[in-house]
């Protein structure tokens, strides 16, 4: 079949996750083991294939195990300086071109000052992948990248950002090439494997020396996707649950102000476009690492994208408002139902939009571990242990500094990002509200005109008392739902207007293939 119904702009994602972390910072392969356990208990919220294997996909997003990779490239006669990081890559099966990407590679790496060590094909069990995950399975390698020394963390993400985006950009034709993670603070494993064979398809996962004090965790639930290797979640920052109904706009209004983007940090030609392709979550965490990379605050990039309901709320902090008013103006939000759990390995983060339709609870034990997840039962605990548990609501941030093991709730959060700039003097002097009056409001229509009006437009007599009369005389704004059980307008023995032949695109489950 040469074409088909499928677009890949009807992409959505509904699945679980959660998050692991030792709040100490203090790294090991239990903190690993009992992640893989928690994502393999999510495995009811996604699907399987009829070969009883093949998944929508499932992964983990871990903080570096420095000391493994260390080891690694050691057995491999890589030698790895103070600094290095690892990019993690899907390749194309054809040899010919896998090997022209990791030579562009090199080469941009060379021309930003890094060093590409070498590269090592990941070890993996192809017995633990179905079929029809076998048909579309990458080669699947590591580059090992030093990284200059006298420059912080954020200057050297920030060249292996560069280098990424760079092979990216040159390779977009390649659908099967897709850069997993590359980065010194982070790297992703998944695939299209049930959670219970994710370990098995990757032995590194396995090895007791390999130790990390922050997971997040993923099992993906396929919503009008069709499931992919590159879709797999997490991404780069973020594993979300839910879909983004606003991702249409979203992508638009990111494409639309593209010229005006201006970075001191990054020469906007490499990087832009900020939202490609691919599912909704995809194209947000995409605009995420845009901004943080770009020098945002990483909270203020969340806050900024996944704002919680602040027009209606009498009592928030004038500072505070002034915060989301301001940005308001310059970045839509990205609505859900979603909730997200974020890792920087820097940071662990959990975000639920102002809708708040998707579950996320967590528990502190006295030892330190924190697990937030989508529901309850994924992380064995004696009760007896818990220091702190809750749920995080709707519109609400919570994060965990890894460098500090302060756990923050969102008080704390937004008493850090309000006053980093003058918002509110910022406002007042360059925001201008145009206030409605008799010059800009629509003229009232001739009694004659209007009722050829409603005759044009479909307007019955039950709409006009039940819906029009009720919204004027209450100046209330239109509000609707997804839900809408009258007649199809094509069955319908009342004239219909055009508009009610069309109807709004929704969430239709597929399986995997």
């Amino acid at each position: 079949m040469t074409q088909s119904l499928y677009s890949s702009d009807f992409e959505r994602d509904s699945c679980g996750f959660g998050l692991i972390a030792q709040m100490d910072n203090q790294a090991s392969h239990a903190i690993v083991a009992t992640a893989i356990v928690s994502l393999a208990r999510l495995t009811h919220r996604g699907a399987i294939a009829a070969d009883g294997k093949s998944g929508d996909g499932c992964g983990l997003l871990l903080q570096m195990p420095e000391a493994f990779f260390r080891a690694i490239a050691a057995e491999q006669g890589i030698t790895l300086g103070t600094h290095f990081g690892i990019g993690q890559f899907f390749l194309p099966r054809d040899e010919t071109v896998a090997t022209t990407i990791r030579t562009a590679l090199g080469a941009e790496a060379e021309d930003l000052g890094l060093r590409c060590l070498g590269w090592r094909e990941v070890p993996a069990d192809l017995g633990a992948c179905g079929e029809e995950a076998l048909q579309s399975l990458p080669g699947i390698w590591q580059a090992f990248v030093g990284l200059p020394d006298g420059m912080d963390t954020d200057n050297r993400e920030r060249l292996l950002y560069r280098m990424r985006r760079r092979v990216e950009k040159r390779f977009a034709d390649e659908g099967s090439f897709f850069a997993v993670t590359c980065s010194s603070q982070v790297i992703g494993y998944k695939g299209m494997v049930l959670p219970e064979n994710l370990p098995v398809f990757y032995p590194d996962l396995r090895d007791p020396r390999f130790a990390s004090a922050l997971v997040t965790y993923h099992q993906r639930f396929s919503t009008n996707t069709w499931p992919e290797w590159r879709l797999c979640q997490p991404f780069r920052i973020l594993a979300h649950n839910g879909e983004l109904n606003t991702v249409q706009g979203n992508r638009l209004w990111a494409k639309a102000r593209e010229a005006q983007l201006q970075c001191e940090l990054l020469p906007m030609a490499e990087v832009l476009p900020a939202v490609g392709g691919g599912s909704d979550s995809f194209s947000l965490d995409n605009m995420l690492e845009l901004l943080v990379q770009g020098g945002m605050d990483f909270f203020k990039a969340i806050r900024l994208l996944v704002p919680p309901a602040w027009h209606n709320v009498p009592r928030i902090e004038p500072a505070l408002r002034a915060f989301y008013e301001y940005h308001s103006m310059r970045m839509e939000a990205w609505d859900g139902p979603a909730g997200l759990v974020l890792n920087t390995g820097r940071i662990a983060a959990c975000a639920l939009d102002r809708n708040g339709l998707r579950p996320a609870r967590y528990v502190i034990t006295k030892d330190r571990i924190i697990n937030i997840s989508s529901e309850v039962g994924v992380f064995d605990y004696d009760h007896r242990d818990i220091v702190v548990q809750g749920r995080v609501g709707p519109g609400q941030l919570v994060a965990v500094d890894m460098a500090t093991g302060k756990f923050l709730e969102s008080a704390d959060i937004d008493a850090q990002i309000q006053n980093s700039h003058p918002y509110r003097e910022w406002l007042d002097l360059y925001a201008e509200h145009l206030d409605s009056d008799d010059r800009t409001a629509t003229p009232a229509l001739p009694v004659n005109d209007l009722l050829v009006s409603e005759k044009a437009f479909g307007v019955s007599f039950e709409e006009e008392d039940q819906v029009i009369r009720v919204l004027a005389e209450g100046a209330q704004e239109a509000v609707g739902s997804m839900g809408d059980d009258t007649p199809m307008a094509v069955l319908s023995r009342q004239t219909r207007h055009i508009a009610d032949y069309f109807r709004q695109q929704f969430a239709q489950v597929t399986n995997p293939p």
